[in-house]
């Protein structure tokens, strides 16, 4: 059996459904992985951007009802039932939304943050640090300070990463993973592509994870060349 199965996920630090993915894609990782024992393969995980509102100002003046109002040409009596929907289910996956609190802006930055942070061999630390400090926290994660004041809280070093992002040092990296994400037919994130072969599409229960990883690994080392694409309509509905 192999002995590494590879998770290539697309998301957006501003998507809530990736964040509740995140969890609901740990939680499948873990029962794949008590299920099959010992012999489990490594789940090997690396992210890649996607941009829900790439035109979105860096510090937007407004709430996000606002912000999704316009975006979405919602009502806001319509943007706030949605919200509190998102936020129960986030709830039941043990993630606190604030949206009071929320500081809405553009990713770029945090994308190459991510970019960076993975060359360094923290990516996960910072993903999850970045999701939290965006939902959870209320902190911003579109500016160059805050966003090295977040870096070195995983552990890089905060001169650096106010250097190479000033430098736009990642943005090509940022821009390879948008168009490899064109190329896939990704439309919405979270987006989870499982050794090249097998797509995910959305934050789906977290059995239907481990079902996949289980097909994967049982899969792998045949030549059979099968594409299996789960999809769900949550995605990028706040």
């Amino acid at each position: 059996m192999t002995e590494t199965i590879k998770v290539d996920i697309w998301s957006d630090i501003a998507c809530p459904w990736c964040y509740i993915g995140k969890r609901k894609f740990e939680s499948g990782a873990a029962s794949f992985g008590a299920a099959t024992g010992d012999g489990a393969p490594d789940v090997v995980i690396e992210y890649h951007s996607y941009e829900l509102s790439p035109d979105t100002p860096v510090d937007f003046d407004g709430s996000e009802i606002d912000f999704l109002a316009k975006h979405k040409g919602m009502p806001a009596d319509q943007v706030q039932g949605m919200l509190d929907r998102v936020t129960g289910i986030a709830a039941d996956v043990g993630l606190n939304y604030d949206y009071d609190a929320l500081q809405h802006t553009n990713t770029v930055k945090a994308h190459q943050l991510l970019h960076y942070a993975k060359a360094h061999g923290v990516q996960l630390e910072a993903v999850e640090r970045l999701l939290k400090a965006y939902f959870v926290e209320g902190r911003h994660v579109g500016r160059i300070e805050d966003l090295a004041d977040l870096g070195a809280e995983v552990g890089l070093d905060r001169d650096d990463i106010v250097r190479s992002l000033t430098a736009d040092e990642h943005l090509a990296a940022v821009r390879a993973d948008q168009a490899l994400a064109g190329e896939y037919g990704i439309n919405g994130v979270p987006f989870f592509v499982i050794n090249g072969k097998y797509g995910v599409s959305g934050a789906q229960d977290p059995e239907t994870f481990a079902d996949v990883l289980r097909q994967v690994w049982a899969e792998e080392t045949t030549d059979v060349d099968t594409t299996t694409t789960t999809s769900t309509t949550e995605e990028q509905t706040a």
